[in-house]
């Protein structure tokens, strides 16, 4: 049986019903087959010392035998629950399909890497007390120079077309009220960012410093193109800041034209000559072109946004589940059972 994401916001929503005292760990997994079960062992250690948790694994459209491993984690420990992904929508997306499942009033967020040390979860929930949503933050992340500054591109979009003051802190290991996902119930569009979205229902946002492993296993899934295209979709789809910066470069481009016009039409009054022809014309020309593709760029990205809003383009689907002891549909009522 399939089962899709029903967005609709007649469509209901668990954030209305209080979550239950605990933690809910929420890990979006990507061919993670190696490093998944310590982790998994991991979070159990720590968390079992906390009180009620529960682990929510997302195989976000990994080949087979990532949906095996998380089974079979799902069928040891009675606190892990699997959500296989119909395909590779994306981590963002992977953790508002987790995000939606969770049952306890804190949820925490972390990489199937194991760069994350999930001993440090503490330090998040202890921040927590006085914050909506606080990330684990390390200055010196073992990653290469180029994926630091695309890390630091995506942050900086966030700051700018947020609002959100501590952008440049966010991380992906982060801890949150569950209760924000209120702001975020109905449809959300399939290009996500759940700093954004977290950004609609809370405005108490902290960091705390912790530690960032090296890779032991595999490389990063996110390229330096994807980063950069992660940091346009934020941009675009919840600022209307690149169109103002359209706006100002064509504002800027029509005050350079006058110029150039007035160079044009006095420079033969004051020294008798003309200005040089085509290398004059091809560069003026080339210059107001790419400023107005640039505008065109910027409004596509807009327009492409609505149309995918409009085909109601899902944010995820569901194919699967493991661990049906703790997933019902009571848990999660945005999601519902559609046809093959």
């Amino acid at each position: 049986m399939w089962f899709h994401a029903d967005m609709s916001p007649d469509s209901g929503s668990t954030a209305s019903a209080l979550p239950l005292p605990g933690v809910s760990v929420v890990v979006p997994v990507y061919r993670s087959t190696i490093t998944l079960p310590e982790l998994v062992q991991r979070l159990d250690a720590v968390l079992a010392a906390r009180g009620d948790y529960e682990i929510i694994l997302v195989d976000d459209g990994s080949p087979r035998e990532t949906w095996d491993v998380v089974s079979a984690l799902a069928e040891k420990l009675p606190a892990v629950q699997g959500l296989r992904l119909g395909r590779n929508f994306g981590q963002h997306n992977a953790l508002v399909a987790g995000v939606r499942r969770a049952r306890y009033d804190t949820t925490v967020t972390l990489d199937d890497d194991l760069q994350n040390p999930p001993e440090e979860i503490g330090l998040l929930l202890a921040a927590l007390v006085d914050q909506d949503v606080v990330y684990g933050v390390n200055n010196r992340q073992a990653q290469d120079r180029w994926r630091r500054f695309a890390g630091r591109l995506v942050r900086l979009s966030l700051q700018s077309a947020l609002g959100v003051d501590t952008a440049p802190q966010i991380s992906s290991y982060r801890a949150f009220r569950t209760q924000l996902r209120e702001a975020f119930a109905g449809d959300v569009g399939p290009n996500v960012s759940l700093d954004a979205l977290l950004s609609w229902g809370g405005s108490r946002f902290g960091s705390v410093h912790v530690a960032h492993k090296a890779r032991t296993e595999g490389t990063s899934n996110y390229s330096f193109a994807k980063l950069v295209r992660f940091a346009l979709d934020t941009a675009t789809g919840y600022s209307t800041l690149p169109l103002q910066v359209a706006t100002l470069v064509g504002l800027a481009t029509s005050l350079f034209g006058v110029v150039v016009l007035a160079y044009v039409v006095i420079r033969p009054l004051l020294s008798g000559g003309s200005v040089a022809g085509f290398p004059f014309l091809a560069s003026t020309i080339a210059i107001f072109s790419g400023v107005q593709l640039f505008a065109l760029g910027i409004i596509g990205e807009y327009l492409a946004r609505m149309h995918f809003r409009i085909a109601k383009k899902p944010t995820y689907v569901v194919l699967e589940t493991a661990g049906g002891a703790q997933l019902s549909d009571s848990a999660s009522p945005t999601i519902q059972q559609g046809s093959a």
